[in-house]
């Protein structure tokens, strides 16, 4: 009889092997800065699709939303709703029009250097600032996958937090630093199928266990009967209205997300911006669809068979270590891991892009070599992941909460810029560099505030405004630019084609 732990060995050792040879795969692949940052912008529509969706889902999906909705039920669940309805508003407005336009704006491959190219930023300021907040927000990004890794390793294998916030670090760090941009999506493609699979086998295994749905729903109505209700126990009131509100702003966030937004500048062309688009959201809604179910069932779950649940946040790797047999619930807890690393292996590669790209290649008088480059982003890969481990030594937040800052500081600090750019051809450096500092600077103070309206998610007020800050700053400075407005025409047609 083999025991459980070889079982669960064998499966993890098999998810580190493949991911390390797809890493070696994409460096074989990858010559070249843009290959490394951008991979030479070849993705098809459904590995940026899946590569988005992994790389947008970390470790809160299969942890961090779950707990939520099983300590407070569907009231959690705006959060689920809010993120779908973002998702496809990203990929139906921002996706083709920020491809076609980063190529014609001087072939932009990063975020920041599109926002001077776009708006002939001559002061850099607009490209230093943006790179900057990039590399704080990150680094806290970063951070929380570790964590992640950490507590995955304690609940799964009664490990130790230090060890395992180790091992995956090492793991991410090594098909990253030579994979690139290219071994971070492609390892996103598999990272992702193993993700949705595992939200769709745990619940029903779990369902089944319980008794069936209807014994399941009697249960979770017996011990928190307001967990179904969306509003709560408490019906709509202000502290409620509040919560949903919170939670649909998630959505704004997917507009500011740079390790999101940089899979639509990579996609071939596009107009193949409309197949990854309904990839994606099938993809999202059975992943979503999946999280929240795990944290109901989970309450039938651990009442039926009276376990002893620490912390709400491990619900879906208890059930999958109970339920399922070792090989399999090895797999399911690969795909926590898958969840965790997608994640974190695209922010690395945007904060390498910003040293480098945006901060490296600014600051340098004579232009680099591009093996110097590629060295540099892979030099500066290993630094992020340094300082974001130290920050993940002693964790003093949730998944949930360092992930929650994160997003809403990207959302508020980029959102409104990046549709903005897009659409309005008044928008200039001006206005964009004054909406991204008070967005930022919003969402800091706003998540320090307590009590009454501060208990609004950060996301929203810094979203509006850094908005009604780029309108009234572009208008008081806008001056009539030729090769701006022909260039947002050229975009325009470019995708009208």
């Amino acid at each position: 009889m083999i025991p459980d732990h070889i079982w669960l060995s064998v499966a993890l050792g098999l998810y580190f092997a493949v991911m390390l040879l797809i890493g070696y795969f994409a460096y074989r692949k990858t010559s070249g800065h843009e290959g490394y940052m951008l991979g030479d912008r070849g993705l098809k529509p459904w590995v940026a699709a899946l590569s988005a969706g992994a790389s947008d889902m970390s470790g809160w999906l299969i942890m961090g939303l779950p707990g939520a909705i099983y300590v407070a039920g569907l009231i959690e669940g705006w959060i689920a709703i809010g993120l779908t309805v973002g998702s496809y508003l990203n990929w139906l407005i921002v996706a083709p029009r920020l491809r076609a336009y980063t190529e014609v704006s001087r072939n932009s491959i990063t975020l920041p250097s599109f926002f001077e190219n776009r708006l002939r930023d001559r002061t850099r300021l607009l490209r230093i600032v943006s790179s900057i907040i990039i590399l704080v927000f990150f680094t806290l990004y970063v951070s929380s996958g570790m964590v992640a890794g950490g507590v995955f390793f304690q609940s799964a294998f009664n490990g130790d937090y230090l060890t395992g916030m180790t091992l995956v670090t090492v793991v991410t760090l090594a098909y990253t630093l030579f994979g690139g941009f290219l071994g971070a999506s492609l390892t996103d493609v598999v990272q992702g199928l193993m993700m949705v699979v595992a939200l769709v086998i745990v619940p029903v295994a779990a369902i089944i266990a319980v008794g069936g749905p209807g014994e399941a729903v009697t249960l979770i109505r017996e011990l928190h009967p307001s967990h179904f209700n969306l509003f709560g126990g408490t019906g709509l009131t202000s502290v409620t209205l509040i919560g949903v509100l919170s939670g649909l702003a998630w959505g704004l966030g997917y507009f500011g997300q740079p390790h999101i937004v940089v899979r639509f500048m990579a996609l071939r062309k596009p107009a193949e911006a409309r197949s990854a688009r309904r990839v994606g959201l099938a993809w999202q809604v059975i992943a979503l669809s999946g999280a929240v179910f795990s944290g109901l069932v989970g309450i039938a779950f651990i009442n039926r068979f009276g376990i002893d649940l620490a912390d709400p946040e491990t619900v879906v790797l208890l059930m999958s270590q109970t339920l399922l047999h070792p090989l399999v619930a090895g797999l399911v807890l690969a795909a926590v891991l898958a969840a965790i690393m997608s994640t974190f292996s695209s922010q690395l590669i945007v904060c390498s892009s910003a040293l480098v790209e945006d901060i490296y290649k600014v600051l340098k008088k004579s232009p680099p070599t591009e093996r110097r480059l590629v060295t540099l982003g892979r030099v500066c890969v290993l630094a992020v992941s340094i300082v974001a481990a130290l920050l993940a030594v002693n964790p003093n937040d949730s998944i949930l909460g360092l992930v929650a800052f994160a997003w809403a500081g990207f959302g508020a600090s980029f959102g409104s810029i990046i549709v903005l750019s897009l659409y309005w051809r008044k928008l200039t450096n001006w206005g964009a560099l004054a909406a991204m500092v008070v967005g930022a600077v919003t969402v800091f103070l706003w998540n320090r505030a307590e009590g009454g309206i501060f208990a609004l998610y950060e996301l929203l007020p810094g979203f509006a405004f850094a908005l009604l800050t780029a309108v009234i700053v572009s208008l008081l400075t806008y001056s009539h630019d030729e090769e701006i407005q022909a260039e947002f025409t050229e975009a325009e047609s470019m995708v009208a084609a």
